[in-house]
């Protein structure tokens, strides 16, 4: 069948089907219920709450944790991306991979690994102290400049990940033309490959700052309060929708200036994939003498300090912590948080993926633009950032119970959802739906329309066709989508500290609470368990990458 009907025949298999589109549709418009109820309890409460008194404060702290941030994850990403696409050094293939390991590492666990090593009680600080009466610099890395430090080393593997995929994609023409005319590699890179690879750059940056902007426990851990800080202390302070909701719309401001500032670095260039068949875009470089080992040096510390070193210190901590107190892992608790943990990423897989499935199929059968816009909109939640949609979700729930009273309903639904975890479960939703969207739209992509209207040329209903067909043949798809999203709601701590009922802990929250507390070995076993599930998606997204990095080529 040709390409043009394939087309045809995929869009008159979505003729008479409006029920499919209504239903894509529904399911945009719930996703996005908790942004829209935020701005507009926002918009109502205008001039009735008080601002903190150090509002001016948080912003300027905000600014300048974001440019922190975004200085620290330019320099890795790209420096490191460049030095393993360009040179040849001993471990240059393996570094090329396990440069991404920081990723399974949570911010809020290197943070508090950090904060024990050059905290007053670290070895760093008892040494300086004794060499030198103290140490300002080992002061600011247990204080505000271990914030940025700590989110740099966590996320700079986007950065990476994106720019070294961008170098990979130049083509050997580029690179060739620019040392031709006498340029030296250095100079080939800042003035060629460089600028070409700015989409890259951009677009990573824009994932870091908003991973940035939806943190709050690591820049606790160093007294960094931010808007994010705000919006948690003061619903959990004063239970106040209203200044909430308000400092949750500054933090949406933030994160659209962050979308802005991405198109405009982008600058308008683009992606192209002409030139696919040409080689990487050089064959790298090799190095020699005290050079290649520098290079080592640099690659392998970094690595260290963002995976390798805090790994060991947990290992250490977890073996003490259980040699000295046996009973630690027969305890109730243990096995409740990890069993929270689990039935939560477990519920939120389930219910991403079924919805995924359904926004999928009903685009398939649909064809229409309706259906296709409303699909988009339901990666919108992934984002925003996690203290906006978790006052979204309470000021969401809470106008309903209004609406609900108002019919006469006494108390509406109570305490059900905003005291329980269908709160948390509803966030999850919100929050988790695009990447599992992407997993299954990814496997659907490669189902030939054909085989679609072939079952329908045969009397199959949407229904039979998604339990018969679809299903069948996407099976890579929602394992990858369901394994994604499970290992993200594990990990995930904002959420769960802003909605979780009285007494419900997961492990993130655990290793949150004790860290708070200075009970760092107690700590670690929780947080190897969460590095070790977190590792599971870092291997999805580097053998993606790897198998679609070297055909593509940016051009501006």
């Amino acid at each position: 069948m040709s390409v043009r009907a394939s087309g045809r025949a995929s869009r008159l298999a979505g003729t008479g089907r409006p029920a499919w589109s209504a239903a894509v549709v529904v399911i945009a418009l719930v996703v996005s219920v908790p942004v829209v109820s935020v701005l507009v309890a926002a918009t109502a409460s205008v001039g009735s709450p008080a601002w903190p008194g150090d509002l001016g404060e948080m912003l300027l702290t905000t600014v300048l944790l974001l440019a922190g941030v975004a200085v620290g994850t330019a320099v890795l990403g790209v420096g490191l991306a460049w030095l393993v696409t360009a040179y040849d050094f001993p471990g240059r293939r393996a570094f090329s991979w396990l440069l991404v390991l920081p990723l399974a590492m949570p911010a809020y666990v290197l943070g508090f690994l950090f904060l024990s090593t050059f905290g007053a009680a670290g070895g760093p600080a008892r040494a300086s102290r004794g060499l030198f009466g103290g140490s300002r610099v080992v002061e600011l890395l247990a204080g505000p400049l271990g914030a940025p430090v700590v989110l740099s080393l966590t996320l700079y593997p986007y950065v990476f990940l994106l720019s070294r995929a961008a170098f990979r994609g130049q083509g050997q023409a580029t690179w060739d033309a620019a040392r031709m005319l006498g340029a030296s590699p250095w100079r080939a890179f800042r003035q060629v490959l460089l600028p070409l690879a700015r989409p890259a750059l951009a677009g990573g940056l824009a994932v870091v700052m908003m991973e940035t902007l939806t943190d709050f426990a690591t820049v606790q851990y160093f007294g960094v309060r931010t808007v994010s800080v705000g919006v948690y202390l003061t619903w959990k302070g004063s239970f106040d929708f209203a200044s909430a909701a308000q400092l949750s719309v500054l933090v949406l401001v933030f994160a659209v200036m962050v979308l802005a500032g991405e198109r405009i670095l982008r600058g308008g260039a683009r992606y192209d994939s002409r030139g696919g068949g040409q080689r990487p875009p050089a064959t790298p470089h090799l190095l020699t003498g005290a050079s290649r080992w520098w290079a080592f040096a640099a690659a392998g510390s970094v690595l260290a300090a963002g995976f390798l070193l805090p790994v060991v210190q947990l290992l250490w901590w977890a073996v003490s912590a259980t040699l000295a107190d046996s009973s630690a892992l027969s305890t109730g608790r243990f096995a409740t948080n990890l069993t929270n943990s689990a039935v939560m990423a477990g519920l939120a897989a389930l219910a991403c993926v079924a919805l995924a499935l359904l926004v999928t199929h009903g685009v398939r059968v649909t064809g229409g633009r309706l259906a296709r816009g409303a699909a988009q909109l339901t990666t919108f939640g992934y984002a925003v950032p996690g203290a906006v949609i978790g006052i979204g979700v309470l000021v969401a729930f809470a106008a309903f119970d209004g609406w609900l009273e108002a019919l006469g309903v006494p108390g509406g639904t109570g305490l059900v959802v905003t005291g329980s975890v269908l709160g948390i479960l509803a966030s999850y939703v919100v929050r988790f739906l695009a990447p599992a969207y992407q997993a299954v739209d990814a496997s659907f992509a490669t189902i030939s329309p054909s085989v679609t209207n072939s079952a329908f040329s045969l009397g199959a209903s949407p229904l039979r066709v998604l339990r018969r067909v679809h299903l069948p043949l996407s099976r890579s798809g929602i394992a990858v989508a369901l394994v994604l999203v499970a290992v993200d709601a594990v990990k995930e701590l904002p959420l769960v500290l802003l909605l979780r009922p009285f007494g419900f802990t997961t492990l993130s929250v655990w290793v949150y609470e004790l860290a708070n507390e200075n009970f760092w070995e107690q700590a670690a076993l929780p947080a190897l368990l969460i590095v070790a599930l977190a590792i599971v998606p870092v291997w999805f997204l580097v053998r993606q990458v790897r198998l679609a990095e070297p055909h593509r080529q940016v051009t501006s």
